[in-house]
């Protein structure tokens, strides 16, 4: 019987099995309510940064963009050019009572800078009700022919502008024009021998003959030659030469280069023929020596029409 094993305590060796499972039990249960925890401050910071978000927001339109102490009274427009201020006041899209806080003031400069004649606008807010907006205008110095399509068929001309740096611009409608730019604009010279393909609206025309011709056309705005004639048509079929006609009828021919210079010499040679009683007939100013020049005989031609003054704009509010 000695040799008989002793049972062991198996009662100690399951209290130990059940003791670890107690403990990974509450160590579960202790990470469950961390993360609960963490999920609920997440939550809690969540719904307070939107509720901020939502109040600062409700806060904002009712006491700025709401508010009836920001509603404008008064829309402060100047131009420099012939465009009504009533058109340009349609044209920005904004209406007295709008919340001057509210408005974007970039859509505002956008909308007036797609007008082509407009060349470029600053818009401004003066606290607490009024708006500022300034227009600088394209002056037309040429206009340009065309022919297209008619909606109803057909074929009708359509008239486009140049300024100096070659724009195209869309012609304003006699109904936009402010009461104090007088009546209709005198007509402006005809650039011919384009293609129709190199009219595009709301751009610079990039053809070179183009640039030279409205480069003469405001070198002659500016020179002695001004209020003796009149260029009537500019010829930019040639690619190296200018050719104008005048309302006398006179065929000049110009190189595209110094025309200062040879606008000199158009005066020189004009004085000539007027102490002579002649007219020129042709004259080409693009042979730097010996230039030739046919005369007319003044009392061959119809009277001369009276001159208008150089064009000086006149700003207006």
């Amino acid at each position: 019987m000695w040799a008989r094993r002793k049972p062991k305590n198996r009662r100690l060796g399951r209290e130990h099995v059940l003791d670890v499972k107690l403990r990974s039990s509450q160590v579960r249960a202790a990470r469950l309510r961390l993360a609960a925890m963490a999920l609920a401050v997440v939550f809690a910071t969540v719904l307070g940064a939107y509720s901020l978000w939502r109040a600062g927001g409700w806060a904002l339109d009712r006491l700025v963009y709401q508010n009836k102490a920001f509603a404008i009274t008064h829309i402060d427009i100047q131009t420099d050019g012939v465009i009504a201020v009533d058109q340009l006041r349609r044209w920005t899209g904004v209406q007295v009572g709008d919340n001057l806080l509210a408005l974007d003031l970039a859509r505002v400069k956008r909308d007036l800078e797609l007008v082509s004649l407009v060349k470029c606008a600053s818009v401004e807010r003066i606290l607490p009700r009024t708006l500022r907006i300034r227009v600088t205008e394209r002056e037309p110095l040429a206009q340009i022919n065309t022919f297209r399509p008619r909606p109803s068929g057909g074929i009708e001309t359509a008239v486009f502008q140049l300024d100096e740096e070659g724009y195209v611009i869309v012609p304003l409608d006699p109904r936009q024009r402010a009461p104090s730019a007088g009546g209709p604009a005198d007509p402006l010279p005809t650039i011919v021998g384009l293609r129709a393909a190199d009219i595009q609206t709301g751009r610079t025309n990039a053809s070179p003959q183009v640039q030279d011709a409205v480069q003469l056309l405001a070198a002659f705005e500016k020179s002695d030659m001004t209020g003796l004639v009149d260029i009537k048509s500019v010829d930019v079929s040639s690619p190296d030469v200018l050719v104008a006609t005048t309302d006398q009828g006179s065929v000049i021919t110009f190189g595209v280069t110094e025309l200062d210079r040879q606008l000199r010499r158009w005066q020189c040679i004009n004085d000539l023929g007027h102490k002579m009683n002649k007219v020129i007939a042709t004259l080409d100013l693009a042979v730097s020596n010996n230039i030739p020049a046919c005369w007319l005989e003044a009392s061959a031609l119809p009277p001369a029409r009276p001159k208008s003054p150089k064009h000086l704009r006149r700003k207006h509010v």
